[in-house]
C-alpha cells in the first residue's frame, strides 16, 4: 500500500492486527494508560457523519464556501432578514444558538475574529473606512447589528432570572461575543443611518422594496428600545410604546414577504466545527413563515399584556394576573416569563415601587385582618418593650418573616413552565405546613395580647354548654396559610389533569380528591367569614378606610367560597360520569402486571403525604368514594348532571363579577375566558 505525499510510507496492518488480537483471551482487555474514556468515545465518534463533525463527505471543503462579499439585491436582503426572523424566534423557543442565529455566515463573520471597535463588526473586512461599499451590505449590517444586540440583552436577561435550560432556553453562546462591549446608541446610529439610506435610495430601488426594508430595520429599532426600556419598571404606558410600534410594523413586514428571495446558501451548519462545543453537528431548526409570524405576533402581544403588571391594585389582583398570565395557550415565551420575573422581584422591590411587607399586609388585611390593629403601622413606632403595641409589632415581623419567602414563591412559581410549576408548588406544600405551624404559635401569643375573647363556631343560637361545642378564637395567621395550603393543593391537583398525568381511569378518583379540597377551602373561608363579620359588628365609630377594608375583605371572601364551590361541583360531576364511564366499560385500564391501584394511589398522594390537616384519606376511603358501588349508574349519571348545573350556576353568578370584585384588575378578559 502506497501514499503519495513525498516522506510517508503506509503499511497494511490489518493481517498484523487481526493476529494480535486472536491471541487474546475472551474478556480481556488492553487499554494504554493514558488512554482515557473520554478519547476512547471520542475515537467511536472519528468519521461518524452523525457525531464527528470533522467528517467530511467525498469532495467537500471544511469550511463554507459562500461570499460573503458578492453585491446583494434587495429581494435577497429581504429574504436573509425574513430568515433570520425564523432562526431568532427559534431561539426564543429555546433551540441553541449553533443550530439557529449562528449558522448565518454573515453574522459568523462579523462575530469572528471578535471585533475590537464597531467598525471591525462587519462581515466584510477588508479595504479602507472611506471606501465606498453596496449599499445593501449596509443595510443587512445594520440589521445584524441589532439583531445580534437585541439577542445579547435578551441572552442576560434570562441567565439573571430563575429558569430551567434543559427545559426552557439555551444560553451557551459558545464563546461568541454578542457584541457586549459596544454601546447601544452606536448600533441604534448605525441602524438609523441605514434606513435613511434606503430612504435615498427607493427611486433605483422601487418604494415597494425600500418599504420592506424599512420596516425590517424598524422592527430591530423598536426591539432594542422596548427591551432598554424593560428596566425602568414605572409607566407601563410609555413601557408599552415600542411593542405596540412592532406589532404595527410586523403586520406590514408579514404582508411583503413575497419580495424576499431565499438565500439558502447564506446558511450552513459547517459553521458549527468552529464553535467551542462538544455536541455532534446538528441540522438547522427551520420555522415555516406562517409559524414565525404567528410566534412573534403572540410575542408582541404578550409584551404589551405583561406591562400591565406594574399597575398594582392588590394582592389578590396581581396573583391572579400572574396565573392567567402564564396559563395562556400557548404559554409566553421564556424571555416574556423572565420579563415578568424581573418586574416582579428585581432588587426585592415589587413591581418597582412596593416592599415585601406591603404587599405581604396587603393581603392578610384582604384575607382574613382587614382594618385589623395587628397591622398597624403605628406599633413599628412605641420603643417601650412593655406597651403591648411594641409586643404586637414583634409578634408580627416575626410572622412576616417567616412566611415571607414562601409567599412570594407562589408567584415565582408561577413564572416557570407548567411542569416546573407543578414540581415547585409540590416542595413549597411542605415549607406552607410549617408556616402554618408558626403562624399557630404566634397566633397564640396575639391572642393574650390583644385580649380577644373566644366565640363559639359554627353558631348554634344557644349557649356554648347547651350545644357542646367549646368557643375557639379566630386564629387569623394560621387560617391565612392554611387557606394558601389548600390552593396550592389544588392547583397541584389540577396542574395534573393540564398535564396529563393521570391515567384515565385514575380520573375520577383525583376528581373526588379535588372536590374534597374545594370543599375543605369552602368550610375555612366560611369560618374566616364568620370571624371577620364579628369583628366588624364589635367595631364602633368605624372611618371610611376600615370599612371600606372590610367591604374589600367581604368581596374577596365570597368571592373565593364562590370559586371553592365551582370547583366542587365540576369536579363532583366529573367523578360522577368517569365513576359510570367505568361501570360500562367505556373506559378500561391497560394491562399493569407490576402494580397496584393502591401503589398507584400512594404514588399520586405522595406531595400530600407530609400535611397534618386537612387529612390524607386512606386507600379504603379513596376507592370508596371513587367506586360509589351503592350507587346505580343511572343516579351516578343524574347526580352529575345535577353537579353541573349547580357549577353552571356558580359560573353564572362569578361571570357577573365586575373587575374589583373578582380581584382580576389587569386581566379580567383572561379570568373570564379562564
Amino acid at each position: 500500500m502506497g501514499n503519495n505525499n513525498e516522506g510517508i510510507v503506509a503499511f497494511d496492518v490489518t493481517g498484523k492486527f487481526r493476529a494480535a488480537a486472536g491471541g487474546l483471551e475472551l474478556g480481556e482487555l488492553v487499554k494504554d494508560g493514558f488512554f482515557s474514556l473520554f478519547e476512547s468515545v471520542g475515537a467511536l465518534e472519528i468519521m461518524d457523519p452523525k457525531m464527528d463533525s470533522g467528517c467530511l463527505a467525498p469532495g467537500e471543503s471544511l469550511d463554507e464556501d459562500y461570499d460573503v462579499g458578492r453585491p446583494l439585491s434587495p429581494g435577497e436582503v429581504i429574504g436573509i432578514i425574513d430568515q433570520l426572523f425564523c432562526l431568532e424566534m427559534a431561539w426564543y423557543q429555546g433551540y441553541p444558538l449553533s443550530q439557529t442565529l449562528l449558522t448565518n455566515v454573515y453574522i459568523d463573520r462579523m462575530l469572528e475574529p471578535e471585533p475590537v471597535t464597531l467598525q471591525e463588526a462587519d462581515f466584510i473586512r477588508e479595504g479602507g473606512p472611506g471606501e465606498q461599499r453596496d449599499a445593501m451590505h449596509t443595510v443587512l449590517r445594520a440589521y445584524c447589528l441589532g439583531l445580534v444586540k437585541c439577542c445579547w440583552y435578551i441572552n442576560d436577561r434570562i441567565k439573571f432570572e430563575h429558569y430551567y435550560e434543559e427545559e426552557d432556553f439555551v444560553t451557551n453562546t459558545y464563546h461568541r461575543s454578542l457584541l457586549d462591549n459596544f454601546d447601544l446608541d452606536e448600533i441604534n446610529d448605525e441602524i438609523m443611518a441605514a434606513r435613511k439610506l434606503v430612504h435615498s435610495i427607493r427611486h433605483r430601488i422601487t418604494d415597494e422594496l425600500a418599504q420592506a426594508l424599512g420596516f425590517r430595520l424598524e422592527l430591530r429599532t423598536a426591539f432594542l428600545r422596548a427591551i432598554e426600556l424593560s428596566v425602568l419598571r414605572s409607566n407601563p404606558e410609555s413601557l408599552s410604546l415600542p411593542w405596540t410600534q412592532m406589532q404595527a410594523v410586523w403586520e406590514s413586514i408579514y404582508k411583503s414577504r413575497h419580495l424576499g428571495q431565499p438565500v439558502p446558501e447564506a446558511f450552513s451548519t459547517k459553521i458549527q466545527r468552529r464553535l467551542a462545543s462538544t455536541m455532534p453537528p446538528r441540522p438547522i431548526v427551520k420555522l415555516s413563515t406562517e409559524e414565525t409570524y404567528k410566534h412573534f405576533k403572540k410575542l408582541f402581544v404578550d409584551g404589551i399584556n405583561v406591562l400591565n403588571v406594574l399597575n398594582y391594585h392588590d394582592s389578590q389582583s396581581l396573583l391572579n394576573f400572574v396565573m392567567t398570565f402564564q396559563s395562556q395557550k400557548p404559554q409566553p415565551l421564556v424571555y416574556i416569563r423572565t420579563l415578568l420575573q424581573s418586574f416582579l422581584f428585581k432588587d426585592m422591590i415589587i413591581l418597582g415601587k412596593l416592599s415585601i411587607r406591603h404587599v405581604l399586609d396587603d393581603d392578610l388585611s384582604l384575607v382574613v385582618l382587614p382594618a385589623s390593629k395587628l397591622l398597624d403601622p403605628a406599633n413599628d413606632l412605641v420603643e417601650a418593650p412593655h406597651h403591648p403595641s411594641y409586643a404586637l409589632a414583634h409578634q408580627m415581623e416575626l410572622f412576616r418573616q417567616r412566611a415571607a419567602q414562601s409567599y412570594l414563591d407562589i408567584f415565582r412559581a408561577f413564572c416557570q413552565n407548567r411542569c416546573r410549576i407543578r414540581r415547585t408548588l409540590c416542595h413549597s406544600i411542605q415549607d406552607w405546613e410549617t408556616v402554618q405551624v408558626d403562624a399557630e404559635e404566634i397566633d397564640q401569643l396575639l391572642q393574650l395580647q390583644i385580649d380577644e375573647r373566644p366565640l363559639v363556631y359554627p353558631p348554634t343560637g344557644g349557649e356554648p354548654s347547651a350545644s357542646g361545642v367549646e368557643p375557639t378564637y379566630s386564629l387569623p395567621l394560621s387560617s391565612w396559610a392554611y387557606l394558601y395550603k389548600l390552593r396550592l393543593m389544588e392547583w397541584i391537583v389540577q396542574l395534573g389533569f393540564e398535564l396529563e398525568i393521570y391515567a384515565p381511569d385514575e380520573l375520577g378518583g383525583m376528581y373526588w380528591y379535588l372536590s374534597d379540597l374545594a370543599r375543605s377551602r369552602a368550610r375555612l373561608v366560611d369560618r374566616i367569614s364568620f370571624f371577620t363579620k364579628h369583628r366588624a359588628q364589635e367595631k364602633e365609630n368605624t372611618s371610611a378606610q376600615e370599612e371600606a377594608a372590610f367591604t374589600k375583605s367581604r368581596h374577596y371572601l365570597y368571592q373565593t367560597s364562590l370559586d371553592a364551590a365551582i370547583t366542587w361541583e365540576m369536579a363532583d360531576a366529573l367523578s360522577n360520569l368517569y365513576a359510570a364511564l367505568g361501570r360500562l366499560e367505556l373506559i378500561t385500564p391497560p394491562p399493569r402486571p407490576y402494580s397496584t391501584d393502591e401503589m398507584r394511589y400512594d404514588v399520586r398522594m405522595k406531595p400530600f403525604v407530609a400535611i397534618g390537616l386537612p387529612e390524607l384519606p386512606s386507600w379504603e376511603v379513596y376507592r370508596a368514594a371513587t367506586d360509589r358501588v351503592q350507587v346505580e349508574t343511572g343516579r351516578l349519571l343524574e347526580d352529575a348532571r345535577l353537579s353541573l348545573e349547580q357549577a353552571q350556576r356558580g359560573l353564572e353568578v362569578m361571570g357577573r363579577l365586575t373587575e374589583k370584585e373578582s380581584f382580576s384588575v389587569g386581566c379580567w378578559e383572561r379570568w373570564v375566558g379562564g
